[in-house]
């Protein structure tokens, strides 16, 4: 497909720019463009918790779009970063949940992007007795977990 050959070509020049040896494999997933990234400088890439991933899929979103004139969501992923990361993220909101559980008051986590926020969101959505809620202002918010009282 034309979009992800656009998206490798963009994400293989951007990354030879860096000094950065990789191979890049591409492909459509539920109407997303992955982008799959090895290499032996998986860390610098990555960043500290991700930002610089973050970053860089911005940055090949933005040009790819404006190359396509329609729009397509490219996700990059790094050596499985991103699953290790979600994997990651929602046993720290079980702990969390838990905690909050037994001691009865509520949480506060983070802070988080807006990714690792709703992977916490989501994890903690199926049990009824916490609710959770972002707190803060511009990218990285925390979240709180919140033990739900019972009343009556």
């Amino acid at each position: 497909m034309e979009e992800i050959e656009i998206a490798k070509e963009f994400a293989v020049g951007l990354l030879e720019r860096m000094g950065v040896e990789t191979q890049v494999e591409g492909f459509m997933k539920e109407g997303n463009l992955y982008l799959e990234i090895r290499g032996d400088q998986e860390g610098v890439l990555i960043g500290k918790h991700g930002r610089t991933l973050e970053s860089l899929q911005m940055l090949i979103n933005r040009m790819v779009n404006k190359r396509l004139k329609s729009t397509v969501r490219v996700v990059l992923d790094i050596d499985d970063y991103r699953k290790k990361r979600a994997d990651s993220m929602s046993s720290i909101a079980y702990r969390m949940g838990e905690k909050a559980k037994r001691t009865g008051y509520s949480l506060t986590v983070g802070p988080f992007n807006s990714h690792d926020r709703r992977i916490i969101h989501l994890t903690l959505k199926e049990d009824p007795s916490l609710r959770t809620e972002s707190l803060g202002e511009g990218e990285l918010k925390r979240v709180k977990i919140i033990p739900v009282t019972k009343e009556g």
